[in-house]
């Protein structure tokens, strides 16, 4: 059985949502869960940036357009947030396509919209 990279550290940003989750059930808007789990992975200790400009790469050329991720934990974690009923193909070809064209390696898709759990997606490339 091969090991998770970074297996820990996922498990402890999927933990961070889970209580903002727990704490504000659904309903409100992104920008209100970003902010909120900011809070709790402060609280947690797990280092984060919001909206960190990443890179682009096409043909091994550096695009001038950069894309900015809600969250990069740990410094090599992209986390999209989303606040919609059901996540879709459309949000993990979204997460999909952020990893590939910034050469990160692992992704998290956090949905707080689900009225009945927070729904959550690894992704790794």
């Amino acid at each position: 059985m091969s090991k998770l990279i970074m297996e820990q550290e996922t498990y402890r940003i999927v933990g961070s949502a889970m209580a903002v989750y727990n704490e504000l059930g659904t309903g409100f808007l992104e920008a209100v869960y970003q902010e909120a789990l900011e809070i709790e992975l402060g609280l947690s200790a797990i280092p984060f940036e919001p909206q960190r400009p990443l890179g682009i790469l096409y043909k091994g050329r550096q695009l001038e357009k950069r894309y900015a991720p809600d969250l990069v934990c740990f410094g090599k974690i992209i986390v999209e947030l989303k606040a919609v009923r059901e996540l879709t193909q459309m949000e993990e070809a979204q997460l999909l396509n952020y990893l590939k064209a910034s050469g990160t390696r692992l992704g998290l898709l956090l949905n707080f919209g689900n009225p009945s759990q927070l729904e959550w997606k690894r992704r790794v490339v």
